[in-house]
């Protein structure tokens, strides 16, 4: 019985990353033809869950929805859908509108693709995905939302510019950090000279999302998500992809920039003398704390709890960055044992830290139980000592923490005691904002 549910989930459904990822594009009014609730549903869900950081002009309550009923489920509701259509239209002002279909009308086969092909022209730019919430989760629907962009609105083009790159693997919002990471990634690219297009957020417009295959490669910084957008674009578009690792902190991002440099074929000179320039600067700026750290024994034993992206990316940096002793990882997602088997292989090639344990489970209690037998101590005499403890995950996990004399710091979806805007810690300036955040944690009641 237990395994038919997830206890305190920290995902939404497909819908709800459809629309997490449709509403963060550039002049895109997001659409949807749901039951009554879902936009609402999922405001008052990421308003507590993703560190406040939900509101645009097309998102949280503003959301253009159908709220189909009784009635569009006897008759249908494509009547309904095309009066919403047309008054989206009138009252918000896009280049792209993204119908994104619930799990009603997909049951009662309402036939949306047509409708959208039947209004879709020059000025009303019109694109719809199946992404009912019952064919995944929040993470398959950024994924549908990026493939559908890739058929739809991305247009062919024998032009490539050589320093052009577009970046996915981060989906908005289930990475409440998404913004400050993305810029980051757009900073460490920019070190090799490269430009990012990385789809969401106010740094791109509709134009460049319209012009991505001019990009000379893709960059997927998961060991997972935007793997099947970028077997898309290579296959439609003729242009190649390379993975990596979300880069938190120095040596993650001396490992990034290596590995776009061996892939896009730039000399060894160039990126070398990129990872020196970039590693005097964050050195430097490290040093001050230093000795104050270690005369603290600042050094933790870490339980790190989070999705595949910020679960490995968390544990390389707390080891090889700060030197910490990553005791525990727990990856939450509801993953296939060969998804499993996918990511700890691709973890492994990179060279990505591998903890005292490493195990994936959804279940609070499950992570709980584990925790407690780890850093727990049975009182006696010649116990290994794993203490003082540092737990980086959600803030499902205060609880634990407590319970385990630890500091606790918010870091993975689900975040409902931060508030982030622009804060991100990819890269060389983020890794330095993760261990200010992350000593600021553990001293804040001296």
């Amino acid at each position: 019985m237990s395994e038919s549910f997830v206890e305190r989930p920290r995902w939404s459904c497909s819908l709800g990353g459809a629309l997490a990822a449709a509403g963060n594009l550039p002049e895109t009014v997001p659409i949807l033809h749901s039951g009554p609730g879902c936009a609402g549903n999922f405001a008052w869900t990421n308003n507590g869950a993703a560190a406040l950081n939900v509101t645009g002009p097309c998102l949280s309550l503003n959301v253009p929805a159908t709220n189909i009923q009784e009635n569009e489920v006897v008759f249908g509701g494509l009547d309904r859908l095309k009066e919403e259509i047309l008054n989206a239209i009138k009252l918000f002002s896009g280049r792209l509108y993204f119908v994104l279909t619930g799990c009603l009308p997909e049951v009662i086969g309402d036939d949306v693709e047509s409708l959208v092909s039947e209004l879709n022209g020059p000025k009303n730019h019109l694109v719809m995905a199946s992404v009912a919430g019952f064919k995944g989760d929040s993470y398959h629907g950024y994924e549908e939302v990026l493939k559908t962009l890739i058929e739809k609105v991305v247009k062919n083009t024998a032009k490539k510019e050589r320093d052009l790159v577009n970046v996915w693997g981060l989906p908005p919002t289930q990475d409440p950090f998404w913004r400050g990471n993305l810029q980051g990634l757009r900073d460490l690219l920019g070190l090799l000279k490269l430009r990012a297009n990385v789809f969401f957020g106010p740094s791109v417009n509709f134009s460049t999302i319209a012009q991505a295959a001019r990009a000379r490669h893709n960059i997927v910084v998961s060991g997972l998500y935007g793997l099947e957008a970028a077997e898309l674009f290579q296959e439609k578009f003729q242009t190649p992809y390379v993975q990596t690792p979300l880069p938190f902190g120095a040596e993650a991002s001396d490992r990034f920039l290596a590995i776009v440099s061996q892939a896009l074929k730039i000399p060894s000179r160039q990126y070398k003398k990129a990872i020196d320039t970039a590693g005097q600067w964050h050195y430097a700026r490290l040093e001050p704390i230093v000795d104050v750290f270690n005369d603290m024994e600042a050094q933790r034993h870490v339980l790190v709890v989070g999705d595949v992206n910020q679960a490995l990316a968390l544990t390389d940096f707390f080891a090889q960055d700060l030197g910490w002793v990553p005791e525990l990882t727990v990856i939450t997602n509801n993953l296939t044992p060969e998804e499993q088997a996918q990511v700890l292989q691709y973890h492994q090639e990179v060279g990505g830290t591998q903890p005292e344990r490493l195990i994936f489970e959804n279940q609070a209690q499950a992570i709980a139980k584990t925790a407690k037998e780890i850093f727990g101590r049975d009182g006696s005499k010649y116990q290994p000592s794993r203490q003082p403890v540092f737990v980086a995950g959600s803030s499902l996990e205060r609880g634990l923490a407590q319970e385990l004399g630890a500091t606790h710091l918010s870091l993975t979806y689900p975040i409902a005691n931060r508030a982030i805007l622009t804060r991100g810690y990819v890269g060389y300036s983020g890794g330095l904002r993760l261990t200010e955040d992350a000593v600021s944690a553990f001293i804040a009641g001296r």
